[in-house]
């Protein structure tokens, strides 16, 4: 009982300590936040557009890269 409650002590301590950024590491956040809503909004502009599903998410996964993880850009449908 008392190791299992240790680890799981250690575990909340390491996973606070690996949350904390720094103030330029949030601004860098933030600044990639913004440019994954922008690509976003771009598939969302482009299957308006009538484009079809294929294309925009291949738009996305351009304007997405270096961005975040996966093919899509951070974010995946139920479908």
């Amino acid at each position: 009982m008392k190791k299992t409650l240790f680890l799981f002590a250690a575990a909340l301590l390491s996973t606070a300590a690996l949350a904390q950024h720094s103030d330029k590491e949030t601004k860098e956040d933030i600044a990639r936040h913004r440019a994954m809503a922008v690509a976003h909004e771009g598939a969302a502009k482009c299957l308006e557009a009538g484009k079809g599903e294929k294309i925009c998410m291949q738009e996305l996964a351009v304007a997405c890269k270096g961005l975040a993880l996966g093919k899509y850009c951070g974010m995946r449908h139920a479908h």
